[in-house]
């Protein structure tokens, strides 16, 4: 029989704000790939959907509220990582309440369309770029 990796399900939003710049957060010290760039989120709790996941981790991360009706769905990754086998669904949000303070003392940056590419990121992370891309320069055309 096989070794069978176990099968995590995260979520993670790409926050915009009026400069259609997105929200970097860089994982803390003492986490696993500590120092890279990531998408805010994090693992949903049985029960809960990937909109309340958010909800909640957005607001444990980053001390914001978000309505859960303010959150898009843009795509997902899926990565195989040593110890684990990731989904990550991605969700756009442009909308929300109280000011950014990072509550686990994270790093973060708003960082422009050509900068994107330019941060060391967890290997699911980077799946999503090249669609966050083609998401705002849409958005820029139709505005």
């Amino acid at each position: 029989m096989t070794n069978l990796k176990p099968f995590i399900v995260v979520v993670a939003a790409a926050l915009l704000n009026e400069q259609n710049q997105v929200l970097y957060t860089q994982r803390p010290k003492g986490k696993p790939m500590a120092g890279l760039w990531e998408f805010p989120g994090g693992k949903i709790e049985p029960g809960e959907t990937s909109e309340q996941a958010l909800k909640r981790e957005l607001y444990e991360e980053l001390d914001i509220h978000v309505n859960t009706n303010d959150l898009t769905p843009l795509t997902f990754a899926s990565q195989v990582y040593d110890e684990f086998i990731m989904l990550m669904p991605l969700y756009t949000c442009r909308k929300w309440t109280g000011l950014i303070f990072p509550k686990e003392e994270q790093r973060y940056e708003w960082v422009s369309i050509s900068n994107l590419k330019k941060y060391p990121m967890p290997p699911a992370d980077e799946t999503l770029l090249d669609h966050i891309i083609q998401f705002l320069l849409y958005s820029r055309k139709n505005t």
